[in-house]
């Protein structure tokens, strides 16, 4: 794979995603829907992360949480190579209602990156195997031992006060609206400064740039059910195409018409 690629791959398991890279790509911030879970397999990055500051080189294993923002730059001029499965809440929630015979838990990555050459090692098969369409029961099994090995068995939360919590349901409610910083101020019971500084310690983001991240996550999901992308980018509420696509890249590293091609 040449430095500068990005290559989505079609999944046996619904609900994952498959994602190979190897760039010298730097990510700004930004979040998924999804848990991530991939290796690095050359090269070497560092990110920050809702969990503290990763940095992560050949072997490692690297994690992220739905709605956890984070980063990641290359370290080095030759960039690095990754694999990443991306999974859907629901999925996770139905292995770990599996692996704990009944018993509702939540769950979480508790690291950013695992130094445990074992967890690698259980990871790239089933990547493997999710790759090799037309067979569930290999990525399947395979998923369920890995995610296993990894459950944390408690509870991680993080308070968010009320008045951030109203500004945050006014821009997920409806992303494409077009909410000014007034707005927020409103309907959180904040000064306008206040509502900045309050959400960007909660959140590691302006308001702005959630907002973004939100309508990002909106276009994933219009794309991925077959949207053309000039739809797509006016009804989440960007400007035009151009603006939604250089929005796109920056978070995810490939264009919305690749992604578009990868769910056809």
């Amino acid at each position: 794979m040449k430095t500068g690629t990005f290559r989505m791959r079609p999944c046996a398991m619904k609900g994952v995603e498959a994602v190979e890279a190897d760039t010298a790509h730097s990510f700004g911030r930004h979040t998924h829907d999804q848990f991530g879970i991939g290796v690095i397999l050359r090269g070497a990055q560092k990110s920050a992360s809702g969990r503290g500051p990763v940095e992560a080189g050949p072997g490692d294993m690297i994690t992220v949480n739905p709605g956890e923002v984070h980063d990641g730059h290359p370290i080095g001029a030759e960039g690095r190579a990754w694999r990443m499965l991306y999974v859907d809440p629901e999925v996770i929630a139905e292995a770990v209602l599996d692996i704990g015979e009944g018993r509702a838990e939540d769950f979480v990555f508790s690291q950013p990156v695992l130094h445990d050459g074992r967890a690698v090692r259980s990871l790239l098969p089933v990547y493997a195997a999710m790759t090799q369409m037309g067979e569930t029961l290999a990525p399947e099994s395979g998923f369920l031992q890995l995610l296993a090995s990894l459950m944390t068995r408690r509870n991680v939360s993080r308070f968010v006060p009320p008045s951030v919590q109203q500004a945050m349901a006014l821009l997920d409610d409806d992303p494409s609206a077009a909410t000014s910083l007034a707005d927020l101020a409103a309907a959180s019971g904040l000064s306008r400064f206040q509502v900045v500084r309050a959400f960007s310690q909660v959140t590691g983001m302006t308001p702005h740039a959630y907002l973004v991240q939100r309508r990002i996550r909106s276009v994933r999901g219009m794309i991925a059910k077959g949207m053309p992308l000039a739809a797509a980018a006016f009804t989440s509420g960007f400007a035009d195409q151009s603006h939604m696509t250089r929005a796109f890249v920056r978070a995810y590293g490939i264009t919305p018409g690749a992604y578009a091609l990868a769910h056809r």
